[in-house]
């Protein structure tokens, strides 16, 4: 239930539309002679939102053509359109000859498929073609795509273990005399000055103490002052419950709710989106908000530079009144490659992911050297024209992502002095984990609320809409639509891996 799926649009009716951009379409079609071989392998892949630089695409750039000619494979990258990538996986798998490989997000589709028996299994495969995946990819992982003891996809990790730390606006802190914040009594303190006490001195109460986006986006650390998450999986007394549910959630509603009848949350948080918040940092209205890692490379650098007397520090998180603090950790996959039954080339598959995992795996994270990066007095220095020209060289990265703290370091130290490295190991020593990492129930595709339906009855809440009574409705709901359910699944899991793997 946890982890970040891609967002479904609307399907359109456009045939076209459906199955891949007409513009590329010429360029995933392989060429008759190739098909009639039999030996291209098609691999459906995400763009991740990322272009190519003009005259280059999919199948035709200086990173396909290293991968080629490593490999000795023919391949074939199809890039169904983002707003509809996981209808098209579905079309793709009715079809009688499917591609040779799906890059896949949503657990709930792999387990639908793996269950179905629509999937190759890997194990056989893997030893004989992938001990750089074996080798590298923790077992961890492996467990979490494993099905009646055999493995049926490939993972790709997230590299980072966690997103959000606090950043506060040091010049306004000054100012106003304040130390940085770290209770969540203080914090409240420093939110109110921050919105009342003209913290920009310019005369005017325009800033804003506390700013979140939609759905509750930004607010991970005022959660973990009260002990959960939101869609989380949490502890309690020896069993599983839902962070979204729990009655700590209900009192980190309430400090929310507080703050908004005071005037010191942003009104706008249920409709700001990721640009409004960077549009409100950049212009000087907000000094304290929950900051992605990266953001220091963003929006953070961007407010210094529109202001030059915009000092960031890191705050602690805030600690709540049992001494809780933190934020969600990421989960460990972020995809998952699979292979459909029919294929006739699930060797050269596994071999190609062995090589993204293997010995491609620095130049397809790093781009190439002495071109996008090079060692100069043994430290890594990034061309940054050059590193924004290569960017597309991660929708092949990221088949087989894993984490690398080495390579990762360098990479990150060598775009900058922005913290990146140092903001990441903060957040990696203050995280809560999911405690549930197994695959999805089967009642979890049932469930008729799902969390953002949850979202917008809390913000209701918050707003004052609702009481803040109506949490314990919410959660009768959530168990009366198949919570109580997946709640017992979760738990038959926790309880097979407490009997399975005792500490």
């Amino acid at each position: 239930m946890n982890g970040s799926f891609l967002s479904k649009a609307v399907m359109v009716t456009i045939m076209c539309m459906l199955l891949m951009s007409c513009d590329s379409l010429s360029s995933i079609v392989p060429s008759q002679d190739a098909e009639q071989s039999g030996q291209v392998l098609q691999l459906v892949i995400n763009d991740l939102g990322l272009e190519f630089p003009e005259g280059l695409n999919e199948n035709r750039n200086p990173y396909v053509e290293e991968i080629k000619s490593r490999t000795k494979l023919d391949l074939q990258f199809i890039l169904p359109l983002a707003s509809v990538y996981e209808e098209k996986l579905n079309v793709y798998m009715s079809q009688v000859k499917r591609p040779d490989m799906l890059h896949v997000y949503n657990p709930v589709w792999l387990d639908r498929y793996m269950k179905a028996g629509e999937l190759i299994a890997l194990d056989d495969l893997l030893q004989e073609h992938g001990q750089a995946l074996l080798s590298k990819i923790p077992k961890e992982a492996w467990q979490q795509v494993t099905y009646e003891g055999h493995i049926y996809a490939v993972p790709s990790l997230h590299e980072i273990k966690g997103v959000e730390l606090m950043y506060a606006r040091k010049d306004w802190l000054d100012r106003l005399g304040l130390d940085p914040p770290r209770t969540l009594d203080e914090y409240a303190e420093v939110i109110r000055a921050f919105k009342e006490d003209d913290p920009d001195g310019n005369g005017l109460q325009d800033t804003t103490g506390l700013i979140l986006t939609e759905n509750l986006g930004r607010s991970a650390p005022f959660f973990g002052a009260f002990g959960t998450q939101l869609d989380s999986w949490m502890v309690s007394d020896g069993r599983l419950e839902y962070g979204s549910l729990v009655p700590e959630a209900k009192e980190a509603l309430a400090f929310f709710r507080r703050l908004y009848q005071k005037g010191l949350l942003d009104p706008e948080f249920p409709l700001n989106r990721h640009r409004n918040l960077e549009s409100k940092v950049v212009n000087g209205y907000v000094g304290l908000f929950s900051a992605a890692w990266y953001d220091t490379r963003g929006m953070i650098a961007e407010s210094k530079r529109r202001n030059p007397q915009a000092e960031w520090i890191v705050l602690d998180y805030p600690t709540g009144p049992n001494g809780a603090n933190g934020v969600y950790s990421e989960e460990l996959i972020r995809g998952y490659n699979v292979i459909p039954t029919g294929s006739k080339h699930a060797v050269e598959v596994i071999q190609l992911l062995n090589y993204i995992a293997g010995d491609g795996a620095e130049t397809l994270k790093l781009g190439f050297k002495d071109q996008v990066w090079q060692m100069i007095d043994g430290k890594m220095v990034t061309n940054f024209e050059e590193h924004d020209k290569h960017l597309y060289r991660g929708i092949y990265q990221s088949l087989v992502n894993l984490q690398d703290a080495v390579l990762d370091k360098q990479r990150l130290d060598s775009l900058g002095d922005y913290h990146l490295y140092d903001n990441l190991k903060y957040i990696e020593g203050h995280l809560i984990p999911n405690a549930f990492k197994g695959m999805p129930t089967p009642s979890m595709g049932k469930l008729a609320m799902k969390p953002t339906e949850l979202y917008e009855r809390f913000v209701r809440i918050i707003v004052g809409v609702d009481s803040l009574d109506a949490f314990d409705q919410i959660v009768k709901e959530w168990m009366d639509s198949g919570g109580s359910e997946v709640t017992r699944e979760v738990n038959a899991w926790y309880r097979q891996q407490q009997w399975t793997n005792p500490k």
